[in-house]
C-alpha cells in the first residue's frame, strides 16, 4: 500500500516537476540540522563559496533516486577536479531510513564517494522548500541557487548547466 501511495504521489509530482533555471538567483541555504556527515567532515555553504555545488536531495529506498544516482556519481567523478562539489542530502521518507547504519550501508553499497548529509529532521529540506525526491539544486560560485530539477530526466540540461557554471569566473 505504501508503495502504491508513493507511486501516485511521485507520478503527480513529476507531472508538474522538471528543470528550471532561476531568473532571480537566491542565496543557497546553509546545511541545517544535519545529524551526521558521511564521507566528509561537516560542510557549510560559506566554506564552499567559489565552488559549484550540486545539492542532491535523496533517500536510499526511493527508486527514482536510485535511477538518477549513476548520473550524480558520474558528474561527481567527471567534474570534481574542476570545482564541482556534490552534496547528497539524505532526507528519509520512512523510519528505517533514519538509521545511520542503514544510510552508511546504502552509501557503501551504491559506491557513493561524495559527501552525504543526514537530514533526519528535514531542516535542510525545509530551508530549500523542497518537496521532492530526487531534487537537484545547483549553486553557483557566488553561493546562489541558479538551477533546480525535480525527478528523473533532463540530465543533459543539468550537465550543461554544471559546465556553464564551472566555466564562469
Amino acid at each position: 500500500m505504501k508503495i502504491a501511495i508513493r507511486s501516485l504521489i511521485a507520478a503527480a509530482a513529476f507531472s508538474a516537476a522538471g528543470a528550471s533555471v532561476n531568473a532571480s538567483a537566491a542565496p543557497a541555504p546553509e546545511f541545517a540540522g544535519i545529524d551526521n556527515w558521511i564521507n566528509s567532515a561537516p560542510l557549510s555553504m560559506q566554506q564552499l563559496r567559489g565552488k559549484v555545488v550540486l545539492v542532491d536531495f535523496w533517500t536510499y529506498d526511493c527508486i527514482n533516486c536510485q535511477h538518477v544516482l549513476p548520473y550524480v556519481k558520474g558528474w561527481h567523478q567527471k567534474y570534481k577536479d574542476q570545482g564541482l562539489v556534490v552534496v547528497g542530502v539524505h532526507t528519509p521518507e520512512y523510519g528505517f531510513e533514519r538509521n545511520l547504519g542503514n544510510v552508511k550501508t546504502a552509501v557503501q553499497r551504491n559506491g557513493i564517494t561524495f559527501p552525504v548529509a543526514q537530514d533526519n529532521r528535514y531542516a535542510t529540506w525545509s530551508a530549500y522548500n523542497n518537496q521532492f525526491w530526487p531534487a537537484f539544486y545547483l549553486v553557483d560560485k557566488k553561493g546562489e541557487v541558479v538551477y533546480s530539477h525535480f525527478g528523473e530526466g533532463d540530465y543533459a540540461q543539468t550537465e550543461a548547466t554544471i559546465r556553464k557554471l564551472l566555466a564562469q569566473q
